[in-house]
């Protein structure tokens, strides 16, 4: 069942904090995540999912369209629908003509990770960018968190709802880590799978070395603690974190970055996770990545013709993870002068990617 959508209200403008706040607020902060990484370090193994998360205390009130309903582009291109699916309002964005393209976006973000390219993408296909179930403006917590279930979510709207069966999909981040699945999960209604930069949990990489490579990957898997210390800050925390895994960000090693979102962009975000369920649902994708393992781990290789890219200089490690359990790689590639957010850095050269990978009909 698809429902409309309805008149938007609200703003998602941020609350500037006095700049002594902020500086005390994000030492408490740093002290904290060092002293939950080290016992991530040492604590693999307990009992997960327990705990009660605190909610935020400052819920958004902002309606789905606040990003879109003054832009002319976007509503001249596409349009808001939600559908239900199994419990869970589902929210997506969707215009274009020809082929169905499926949209999945990762942490910290939503749909509107695809705004800059989406226009160009929809010149060509019937463009899908979808709220992943729990995040975004999707209501309703799912079943579970992991990849495999989230999957099965998407696979009702795409499938289910929507009737759509021989799709082009992309994942990015985590959102790759659920498109894997779908791919996995359904491999005759996938045409091609675009992977963007996520190193895939299973045979390649255990869950307890995918939480050492970053200590927000380490931080974001402990229960109740991350909401705790990011609920009343969530938009400063999303604006510090941007930049962190950008190009040049010190994630990569570099001396550090200028982000590549706008306030409008971070406003977008963080307009979303400011709902305590969101908040905790975007962690969540973090604390199965041992569940995610031996899923992907007994899964069938996907052998839908696929297309890695990952930020530059990360394809060999990428491509080492994923390997295991994509067995028809035709294409690999890195972003030029791209970190993590890829559309966001390149997306000139993102769009032409996708866009020469889907409309490539070989090896089908």
């Amino acid at each position: 069942m698809t429902t409309k959508a309805t008149t938007a209200h609200g703003s998602g403008t941020a609350v500037i904090r006095p700049a002594g706040s902020r500086w005390r607020r994000g030492a408490a902060m740093a002290a904290a995540v060092l002293v939950l990484t080290s016992a991530c370090a040492t604590g693999a193994g307990q009992t997960r999912g327990g705990a009660a998360h605190r909610p935020a205390t400052a819920a958004g009130t902002a309606s789905f369209d606040t990003a879109t309903r003054d832009d002319a582009e976007f509503n001249r291109l596409f349009r808001h629908e939600f559908a239900l699916v199994d419990g869970v309002r589902m929210h997506y964005v969707t215009g274009g003509t020809g082929e169905p393209l499926v949209l999945l976006h990762g942490w910290p973000q939503s749909w509107y990770a695809w705004r800059g390219i989406m226009p160009a993408l929809a010149e060509r296909y019937t463009v899908y960018a979808l709220d992943l179930p729990g995040l975004g403006d999707s209501r309703g917590a799912p079943s579970g968190y992991d990849k495999a279930t989230l999957a099965r979510y998407v696979h009702g709207l795409v499938a289910g709802d929507l009737g759509l069966r021989d799709i082009r999909l992309v994942g990015h981040d985590l959102g790759a880590g659920v498109g894997f699945q779908y791919a996995a999960q359904y491999p005759e209604e996938v045409a091609r799978y675009a992977h963007l930069d996520y190193p895939l949990p299973g045979p390649g990489l255990s869950a307890d070395r995918y939480r050492s490579l970053s200590w927000h990957m380490a931080f974001h898997d402990q229960d109740g603690f991350p909401e705790t210390l990011v609920a009343d800050d969530v938009r400063e925390y999303l604006e510090l974190f941007y930049p962190y895994v950008a190009h040049g960000g010190t994630s990569f090693g570099g001396p550090g970055a200028e982000s590549p979102f706008t306030d409008e962009q971070v406003d977008e975000f963080a307009r979303t996770y400011r709902r305590p369920r969101v908040l905790s649902g975007g962690f969540e994708l973090y604390r199965t990545l041992d569940r995610d393992e031996r899923d992907n781990t007994a899964a069938a290789p996907v052998s839908v013709p696929t297309m890695l890219m990952t930020a530059e200089g990360l394809l060999e490690f990428t491509r080492s993870t994923a390997e295991p359990r994509m067995s028809r790689i035709t294409r690999a590639v890195e972003v030029p002068g791209a970190g993590h957010w890829l559309p966001e850095e390149n997306p000139a050269f993102v769009t032409a990617e996708l866009l020469a990978f889907f409309g490539d009909r070989a090896a089908r």
